[in-house]
Order: structure tokens, then C-alpha cells, then sequence
């Protein structure tokens, strides 16, 4: 997609009751509502890159002229006609759905999985957080179209939350890059929390609750576990990695410690015949120990990854680290899509690990699209939980990942996210298993180079000074002599036109 028509799908704000879409009709008289373009809708299916749904919501008749005005109603003049002129060739991909049935064939797209034999109509579920912390919450998302939930944590222990609790690292436009948090567990009671469980089973019986619960020693471990299973929870998710904890010896402490995690896993399974999750923490070297740990204990599968402690800035006027609470502030946990790499990385190592390899995993950490979501289930998660991007944008993020997910199985003819677990796990290889006797180059478009030189900046300055630049055109070419295939330019690019060549045998 053109790199504009980016830029100014970056810029939409996603409002709420869009004015967009209150302004545009189709046909001759672009003011006949009769007929309208739901453009915030559109738009949004783009910047959750499913550009395929958008295309499809564009109107066959749609021209030019139908969106000329909608400029002005946009409150951050976001260029709206440029958008849709770009879909008109994502309409081109359309094709090839049409052979398999259509958009109308996603109906017939089976994308239902299951946590330990518990059935998912969907993969995707509400994280324990507090974008899942009551009924209300938990009520609007499943009506649309969320799986389950991850109850935010239940515990009996008297919580205290600092206000401000948030802070993030922005990019450019204004959206979340990394979040951070220091709120800790449920503040509601065991019996009130109980009580919104035996709402919500009895008005959604088909969704899954999983209860998140966090004890301070083997009673309430096993205590909470027993409350959570008699009101009617599906799975039980230990929570040994909440880095916020105020009381000692809790949260990420145990997660830590492998055997306060089998001991805690032990006592769980005392309380329930549930399927445990147990939740690790990422502020660990190698998470497969307290795992396998937790399986010896009885846990029946594994969530990870739970918030990274961080520091994500410092007022330079106050000298205080963010967020500031009254003067000060503390480590907190580290979520949204900064931390993806960092959650693959455990789940794959988890995936392929033969004490592990078998269990159910419930992958989470930075996933916003249904891309984001499909990477982790090709690594090996088999069901996926979200807090930030739901707390960024709303639960409404979940037509796209359904939609997004549904429409890469049909083209590719698969039948069930079951072929899609740990698919890619194989491509994973060990540092001396890499092969290191062939090159790619870059190959530079000229047609869609724009000039701007940063390949060439970026190659002089941190890479083998393999690009030519020319003041006279504003062109650059390739030394192939000196290039060593490590693709720095390609991924500099603002407009993407650098690609790759065929892989040939390296010369020395």
C-alpha cells in the first residue's frame, strides 16, 4: 500500500460516533444518506491491517466525488478520498475470495479452539487486567464477539492502587508503542467477585471465564481455587507474575522461585478439577523452569507473557520518573506492541521445549491485529489474551481480529487454527545452525524512490557504505562489491521501495 495512504490512516484518531460516516453517501447526490459509506469502519479495518474487509465495504459504485467533502468533517483532516482511491486496488485481492465463495464463505470458517478441552468459539480472550474487572465490562465485550475472559485477579488480600498508574511511549502520531502500569490485583471482594462469575456464566454460558487468582500462601491458594470452581469458572489461571505487587513474596517473586511455583501450582490443584494456567513472568532468564515447574505441580498449560518491569521516562523538569505518584514513582509492568519480539521469543521456547511441548499455552503480550494474534498461534499458542490494545482502542478491535484471522484461513485453504499451531516453530534454529553461505541484495525501484537519502545515511553510517548517492538526481545504487546482504536500507525505507533479489551463493 502506498505510503501516503498510510500516513493518513496513521493520523485517524478512530473516533467514537464518527462524523465521517455521517457525511458521506454514495450515488449522484453524495448527501443521499440513504445509501451510506460506513467510512469509520472502513478506515478502521485498515489501520488493524485488514485491508481486504475494508475493501469489501467499499461500495461498487463508490466515486471520487462521494468522499470529496469528507476532508472537512474529519477532525484532524485526515484524507479521506486518498484512502479510498487506495482500495480500489485492495478490491483487486477481493478476486481471489471470490473463488472460495466470498466474503460470505468466512461464515463457514472454523476458527474455534480450546484451553484444555474448555471450547473456544474464538482464540481470543480478555486478559486479566482491568479491561476484564467487572460484570458490565465482561458483559459488553462478549456481546461483541470476545470469547472469554481472564477475570482480573482475585485475591483476599486489601488492595491499594497509586493514581496516576499509567504511563507510555508514544509514536509520532499519537499511539501507544509501550505501556506501562502499576496497578496490582482486584479491589473488589472474593464474594463480590464470585458473584459477577455466576452473573456472567448464567447469561454466557458458551464463554469461558478464566479466574485469575493470586494467594500469599497454600491456604489461599487452594481456598480461592475451590470459590472460583463452585461459581462456575471454566479454567483457572495462577497468577505468579504481576511485577506491581506491594505485598512481598507475591506476583513475580513466586514466579521466579520454581519451587514456590510448584508448591502454589499444588495447592491450586487441591482446590480444583479445573484446567490451570499458570501465568509466568518475563523478568526471568529462562521461563521454561518455572513452567515445566508448574506442570509438576498440575498445571494443565501455561499463559505468558505477563508485563516486563520497566521505567518508561523521566520528567526532565521534575526529576521524577513516570508515572509520578506525588513525588515518586516505581518499576511497573511493560505491555503493548514493544514487547511482542520479547513474548514470541518465550513462547516458541516454551512451545518446543519437551516437558512443555503437549500443554496448552495462552499467548499474549503486544498483540493488536489479527496478525499480531496469528504469530503467536503459528509459534504455538493455542489461545491468545489482550489488555492494550483493548485499553487503547475498545473492545470493538475484535471484529478485525476475527474477520482478519478468518479471511487469511480461507484464502490459504486451511480448516482449523488447530493447522495452525506451532506451524512455525521449525523455522527457529539455533545460532550454528543458520545458513551463512548466501547473499540477498537489495534491489532499489527507482519508479517509487523518492530520494530522500536515508538508505544512504543509514548504510554509510551504520552499515558497509555499499550505497552510491547522486546530488545531481537524488538517486541511489548499490555497490554490490561492498554489500553484505544485511538489508538495513530495505527496512529504512519511509516508502517501501527497496525489495529483495533472489538468494545466490555468497562470493568471497
Amino acid at each position: 500500500m502506498d505510503y501516503r495512504i498510510k500516513s493518513e490512516i496513521a493520523k485517524c484518531s478512530l473516533c467514537h460516533d464518527a462524523p465521517c460516516s455521517k457525511s458521506c453517501g454514495i450515488g449522484e447526490n453524495s448527501r443521499d444518506y440513504t445509501k451510506k459509506i460506513d467510512i469509520a469502519r472502513i478506515i478502521r479495518a485498515m489501520y488493524f491491517d485488514n485491508a481486504i474487509l475494508a475493501a469489501s465495504l467499499l461500495p461498487d459504485d463508490y466515486s471520487e466525488r462521494d468522499s470529496r467533502e469528507l476532508i472537512y468533517s474529519c477532525p484532524r483532516k485526515v484524507d479521506i478520498p486518498l484512502i479510498l482511491k487506495g482500495l480500489q486496488d485492495e478490491k483487486k485481492k477481493l478476486e481471489n475470495l471470490s473463488e472460495i465463495g466470498g466474503l460470505k464463505a468466512l461464515d463457514s470458517v472454523d476458527i474455534s479452539t480450546d484451553i484444555c478441552g474448555v471450547k473456544l468459539e474464538n482464540p481470543f480472550l480478555l486478559s486479566s487486567s482491568v479491561v476484564a474487572s467487572n460484570y458490565e465490562m465482561c458483559e459488553r465485550a462478549f456481546e461483541m464477539g470476545w470469547a472469554g475472559a481472564a477475570f482480573k485477579t482475585v485475591c483476599m488480600m486489601d488492595i491499594h492502587e497509586a493514581s496516576p498508574r499509567f504511563s507510555a511511549v508514544k509514536t509520532a502520531t499519537g499511539k501507544f508503542y509501550g505501556f506501562k502500569n502499576i496497578e496490582q490485583l482486584s479491589d473488589h471482594s472474593v464474594e463480590e467477585n464470585m458473584e459477577v462469575f455466576k452473573k456472567l456464566k448464567e447469561k454466557f454460558p458458551d464463554k469461558v471465564i478464566i479466574a485469575s487468582i493470586m494467594g500469599r500462601d497454600e491456604e489461599e491458594w487452594e481456598y480461592l481455587a475451590r470459590k472460583c470452581t463452585d461459581a462456575g469458572a471454566d479454567v483457572i489461571e495462577c497468577n505468579f507474575s504481576c511485577p506491581n505487587m506491594e505485598a512481598k513474596g507475591t506476583g513475580s517473586d513466586v514466579g521466579q522461585d520454581p519451587d514456590t511455583v510448584e508448591r502454589y501450582t499444588r495447592a491450586t490443584r487441591r482446590g480444583t478439577h479445573l484446567p490451570i494456567l499458570a501465568k509466568m513472568t518475563p523478568n526471568i532468564t529462562d521461563m521454561r523452569v518455572p513452567a515445566i515447574a508448574a506442570i509438576r505441580g498440575g498445571a494443565n498449560g501455561i499463559a505468558a507473557i505477563n508485563t516486563i518491569k520497566s521505567i518508561t521516562g523521566v520528567n526532565i523538569d521534575t526529576l521524577v520518573a513516570l508515572p509520578a505518584v506525588h513525588g515518586s514513582s516505581m518499576l511497573g509492568g511493560y505491555s503493548g506492541v514493544a514487547v511482542k519480539p520479547i513474548a514470541l521469543r518465550f513462547i516458541s521456547e516454551m512451545a518446543t521445549c519437551p516437558e512443555i511441548k503437549g500443554h496448552h499455552i495462552s499467548g499474549m503480550g503486544g498483540i493488536e491485529t489479527w496478525r499480531d494474534g496469528l504469530e503467536f498461534i503459528l509459534l504455538g499458542a493455542g489461545s491468545l489474551q489482550v489488555t492494550t490494545a483493548v485499553m487503547e482502542y475498545g473492545y470493538r478491535i475484535i471484529d478485525d481480529l476475527i474477520s482478519g484471522l478468518k479471511i487469511y484461513m480461507a484464502q490459504r485453504g486451511y480448516t482449523s487454527v488447530s493447522q495452525l499451531i506451532g506451524a512455525a516453530t521449525d523455522s527457529i534454529k539455533e545460532n550454528d545452525e543458520v545458513e551463512r553461505d548466501t547473499i540477498v541484495f537489495p534491489i532499489i525501484d527507482q519508479d517509487k524512490c523518492i530520494g530522500c537519502g536515508r538508505c544512504y545515511i543509514s548504510c554509510r553510517d551504520g552499515g558497509h557504505q555499499a550505497l552510491v548517492y547522486s546530488e545531481e538526481n537524488r538517486s541511489v545504487r548499490l555497490n554490490g562489491g561492498k554489500c553484505v546482504g544485511c538489508q538495513l536500507c530495505s527496512l529504512v525505507c519511509p516508502v517501501g521501495a527497496i525489495s529483495q533479489s533472489k538468494r545466490v551463493v555468497r562470493t568471497k
